[in-house]
């Protein structure tokens, strides 16, 4: 198809250097001259639209090489961010075991303290008990010293 586009390309612009030469030796024109003057001026607008569209694709295509490339780099920096925070979560994670693991082991520690401080309340509270029972058989002696 191009092979016959530049054949009719060639023949228009020969007709259009003939119908040029027509003008400079002040010959009349005809209808079917000026129509190809207008078809020829019609080509070369076609051609540098063309020539235009070529260039507009090739932008187009450079920009979606860029944005292909923009899109690698967001895939590459998303996998690294995602790793990171999987790490971020298994050391969370690492961490809130340690945490629960000490909890348990504070809370074994404080049930024993409490318990040993259950313990030592009954041993004050028996002592006292037997204090007093000293004291009562203290006061019973000395009243009965004194009779």
């Amino acid at each position: 198809m191009a092979d016959a586009s530049a054949i009719t390309y060639n023949a228009l612009r020969l007709a259009a250097e003939h119908i040029l030469g027509k003008i400079k030796e002040g010959k009349r024109l005809s209808t079917e001259d000026i129509f190809i003057l207008y078809l020829g001026t019609i080509v070369n607008e076609l051609k540098d639209v063309r020539s235009e569209v070529a260039r507009l694709e090739d932008k187009i295509d450079k920009n979606n090489q860029r944005i292909d490339e923009t899109n690698r780099r967001i895939d590459e920096i998303t996998k690294s961010l995602s790793a990171r925070i999987d790490e971020t979560n298994k050391r969370i994670d690492e961490t809130n075991r340690r945490i629960d693991e000490m909890v348990k082991s504070l809370s074994a520690r404080i049930n024993e303290t409490n318990k040993r401080i259950d313990d030592l309340a009954k041993r004050i509270d028996t002592v006292q008990t037997t204090l007093l029972e000293i004291q009562k058989l203290l006061i019973e002696l000395a009243r009965n010293r004194q009779r």
